[in-house]
């Protein structure tokens, strides 16, 4: 009997470190559902759930089926800037073609006093931070003198290319607006899986507007900075990907999509 109590307690401790060493594993770990490279050539069809993605992190970006406007996942909720700009709470059953999510964690707080762009903010942040090889995740809270956002209409079959699918993106222009921007960063060595380097969206603070970011200008703000060395992809099972050619470079279509058309 003695024994047999023995044997249930290791069990159930090596059961609660086994669980421990999970949820430790879950905090340093970003999540990502199918490749940059598969967005790029047209496959806007997923089948991620919003209900699934919360289950890999509370902050993140993306975007969902059709392409049907950019993805702001924030403390715990996922919000659609929508082709007008607005922006609204999604349901759990909304799907997702590429979409990246974290359990956000502050590692490190970077002060800032002053940023006159995004290229400026990425500068800034990028001397502040350590290894250029592991993942962050950034959130920056207050008021911006400036955002510059955009969102994407819905597709329709058969898909475009993302880079022409983004020349019919909606801008919008924010002044002395409060809110959020919510960066990750990704290393070089990405390049085809994820977007290598900087990729933000924004979210007002009220959640009713917001979409990729394009530009950005604010004074005073602090930084707050996640760092990851654990990268997750679960790739898609659909047909559209499965059959799909991803053997090209797409690298110079990706910085065309991300680019700020006010600096061509």
């Amino acid at each position: 009997m003695i024994n047999t109590k023995k044997r249930s307690v290791s069990i159930l401790t090596a059961i609660l470190f086994l669980f421990l060493c999970s949820l430790a594993q879950a905090d340093n770990t970003l999540y990502q559902y199918s490749t940059i490279d598969s967005l790029l050539i047209g496959n806007y069809d997923g089948e991620l759930t919003a209900v699934e993605l919360q289950k890999h992190g509370d902050t993140g970006l993306g975007t969902f089926n059709s392409l049907d406007g950019e993805m702001i996942f924030i403390d715990g909720k996922i919000f659609k800037a929508k082709a007008d700009g607005k922006a609204v709470e999604v349901e759990q059953s909304q799907r997702s073609p590429f979409a990246e999510a974290v359990f956000f964690k502050t590692d490190s707080i970077i002060k800032i006093d002053s940023s006159k762009s995004l290229e400026n903010l990425n500068e800034q942040i990028t001397k502040a931070l350590g290894s250029e090889n592991i993942f962050y995740t950034i959130r920056i809270d207050g008021t911006f003198e400036s955002v510059r956002t955009r969102s994407v209409p819905a597709q329709q079959k058969p898909y475009r290319p993302l880079v022409e699918a983004v020349k019919e993106q909606h801008i919008f222009k924010f002044s002395k607006i409060e809110g959020s921007l919510i960066g990750i960063k990704s290393p070089a060595y990405v390049k085809g899986i994820g977007v290598s380097g900087y990729h933000w969206h924004f979210i007002t603070k009220d959640r009713t507007a917001g979409g990729h970011v394009l530009d950005c200008s604010f004074r005073n703000l602090a930084a707050k900075v996640g760092n990851y060395n654990n990268f997750s992809l679960q790739l898609p099972e659909t047909t559209s990907f499965l059959d799909a050619d991803l053997t090209k470079d797409k690298e110079k279509e990706l910085k065309k999509v991300e680019k700020n058309p006010s600096k061509d």
